[in-house]
């Protein structure tokens, strides 16, 4: 109790100013809806989301101060609160749900309705959010001095620094505006193609590059370590299995082939059929190797955070008159809990039974307290989400498959399991960092979490329609949207159930990964760069390679950490904007305007020049991204 007798926040708990304001929820609301769909698109393309709460809490300011001229930094903060809160459903959503949809494109089962996918995605965030009610006192309060929060304590420092009187939401626009045209020129006018690949003769390997500002604004916000690692794993796969794989197989037939051999595959649909047929199942071991060493290495942690939190739950009280202490009531929490378990046991439209609702309330409490620590301590970036997942599906498939619960009904029922708990995961760590800025700003606790609730309802409407509309313009597993973490979810289950998976290749991922963390580099990053393309990783190393410039720009540090910032703020609206059109894509296809649109035929460029244009078109963001940090802060100078 002595560091929260101690810690002062910026506003007094004395102090009453407005909050949540029919203006900051419509808002959020819009914020949460935009930024949910723009990471869904995101995750599925590279198999990474981003936090979209500083640009969520930019928006806010500009809006709230410049357009409204009001000053209320706590109604910024629930509008960021809200908007996080799509970010995070989305993130937890496309990890799983998915891989229904790839089994409805095999013929194995029909595809999720709306209904289920909202359902399954609501309940998720609904338990994310009442799980961190009771863990809010162990964890962000009792623990202020220990646990830093990054990304919560980064927003408040954006709050605070709110006298800039809405510059940096510009920034955010400017990026949004700008990756919007561009996604829109490539993908939709297709003047000039979205990556280029560059071939050695007699060398099987392939390296090659994208064009697409959000996939540059991943590696930029990450930094060059993480896309460096991102990099070095698509190396390993591109230029090093590939050949190999090629050179020794070349007149082979080798499982899961169809009955092409290895040259075949290679004459037909060069590098890429190779990483189709084999190298995604080598990734798809790496991962899971990655998620599960990964949390097994945070088990200490686990344990010692589940017995502090459960000691410490009943700190959390109710009714105080502090404003900056009063929180839901706990008694209306836990009968929420109850009744969204019953609800996931006898709605029809959810696949799973008694014994999957209990598995999915254990493991939901369990792992929301992990997440909470983990993002405290590494940041969400570093949340073993997918690990928490794969745990979850392995044991929760052998406990359906020993049950009878087999076949497609078992397939579904794990699915729909192990994305319930991965929406909780994710937005358990978006909760404990939304309520570690409330904590530092001195926000009402409870309005919060009202709000984070009203975040999870309108961003579960929203992402069953945009998944039913990416799956129809491109289906999920294709080259536009590779589904990554789905794919692997999917491989698991099946290997589970059905004895379905080629092993070989899996456990050569699975040595991979652990050789990669012997040592001693991060083994995640490095496993999913071994699974998606070289093209994608590529065009993040460019980005990380921008960061890793900005970062060494002389000055002093805080001229350094705004350049940074500035940079993190654009990118954020290109991802935001980028991922914007390629919704919009996504309808244009499904009512089939898109090839109206395509004018690449007409114009009829000859190689040479479609992929200068494409060069010029990457040099050309590179330009943005230099000119709103290092060059914007020195003209200010």
């Amino acid at each position: 109790m002595k560091e929260k007798t101690e810690f002062k926040p910026y506003v007094p708990a004395s102090k009453v100013t407005p909050e949540l304001t029919v203006a900051s929820i419509v808002m959020g609301i819009i914020l949460a809806v935009v930024f949910g769909a723009a990471n869904a698109y995101l995750g599925l393309k590279v198999g990474m989301t981003v936090s979209a709460s500083i640009p969520a809490a930019v928006i806010a300011m500009g809006v709230i101060r410049i357009i409204m001229k009001r000053n209320s930094i706590l109604e910024s903060n629930i509008v960021q609160t809200l908007g996080s809160a799509g970010e995070s459903l989305a993130a937890g959503a496309i990890f799983t749900i998915p891989a229904l949809f790839l089994w409805a494109s095999e013929g194995k089962m029909d595809k999720p309705g709306l209904v289920e996918i909202t359902l399954i995605s609501l309940i998720g965030g609904l338990l994310g959010v009442f799980f961190m009610v009771p863990l809010r006192n162990a964890l962000i309060v009792k623990e202020h001095g220990t646990l830093p929060y990054p990304e919560g304590k980064a927003c408040a420092e954006v709050l605070l620094a709110g006298e800039e009187n809405g510059a940096s939401a510009s920034t955010v626009f400017k990026g949004m505006g700008f990756a919007a045209i561009l996604k829109f020129i490539v993908d939709g006018l297709k003047v000039f193609p979205g990556e280029i690949a560059f071939k050695v003769k007699n060398f099987a390997g392939e390296l090659g590059v994208q064009v697409y500002p959000a996939v540059m604004s991943v590696g930029y916000i990450c930094g060059f370590r993480i896309s460096a690692f991102l990099f070095s794993g698509s190396l390993l796969s591109w230029c090093v299995l590939i050949p190999l794989i090629v050179m020794f197989g070349e007149n082979a037939v080798i499982y899961p082939s169809d009955g092409m051999t290895i040259g075949e595959i290679y004459a037909a649909e060069g590098a890429g059929g190779i990483w189709g047929s084999y190298i995604r199942y080598i990734g798809a071991g790496a991962l899971a190797a990655g998620g599960i060493i990964s949390l097994v290495k945070s088990i200490p942690l686990i344990v010692k955070t589940f017995r502090d939190a459960v000691k410490n739950m009943g700190g959390s009280k109710t009714g105080t008159l502090e404003r900056t202490s009063t929180e839901l009531d706990i008694k209306i929490v836990l009968g929420a809990i109850a009744a969204l378990t019953i609800a996931v046991w006898l709605i029809p439209a959810i696949p799973v039974s008694l014994i999957g609702a209990l598995i999915i309330v254990v493991f939901g409490f369990f792992f929301a307290t992990v997440s909470s620590r983990m993002v405290g301590l590494v940041g969400s970036s570093n949340n073993p989400v997918s690990g928490m997942a794969i745990s979850t599906l392995l044991i929760s498939t052998l406990i359906l498959k020993f049950t009878g619960a087999d076949g497609a009904e078992g397939m579904s029922a794990a699915i729909a399991i192990g994305s319930i708990i991965c929406i909780v995961a994710a937005i358990s760590g978006d909760t404990s960092q939304d309520l570690k800025t409330g904590y530092i700003l001195g926000s009402t606790p409870k309005k919060q979490q009202i709000a984070e609730i009203i975040g999870v309802v309108a961003s579960a409407l929203a992402i069953g329609v945009t998944l039913y509309l990416l799956d129809n313009a491109w289906g999920f597993g294709s080259k536009e949207l590779a589904a990554p973490q789905a794919t692997l979810m999917k491989m698991i289950v099946e290997g589970v159930m059905n004895a379905e998976l080629p092993w070989n290749l899996v456990f050569i991922g699975a040595f991979i990964a652990i050789l990669v963390e012997i040592l001693g580099i991060p083994v995640l990053p490095f496993a999913i760069g071994v699974y998606l393309p070289i093209h994608i990783n590529a065009c993040i190393l460019v980005g990380g390679i921008i960061r890793f410039f900005v970062d060494k720009a002389k000055g002093d540090e805080n001229k350094k950490k705004a350049m940074t910032n500035d940079g993190i703020l654009f990118c954020s609206g290109m991802i935001a904007g980028e991922g914007l059109v390629g919704i919009l894509m996504a309808i244009l296809a499904i009512a089939g305007i898109s090839d109206a649109l395509n004018i690449s035929d007409n114009l009829n460029l000859p190689t040479a020049v479609s992929n200068t244009g494409t060069i010029i078109l990457i040099l050309i963001i590179v330009f943005s991204i230099l000119k709103n940090s290092v060059w914007k802060k020195s003209k200010k100078d």
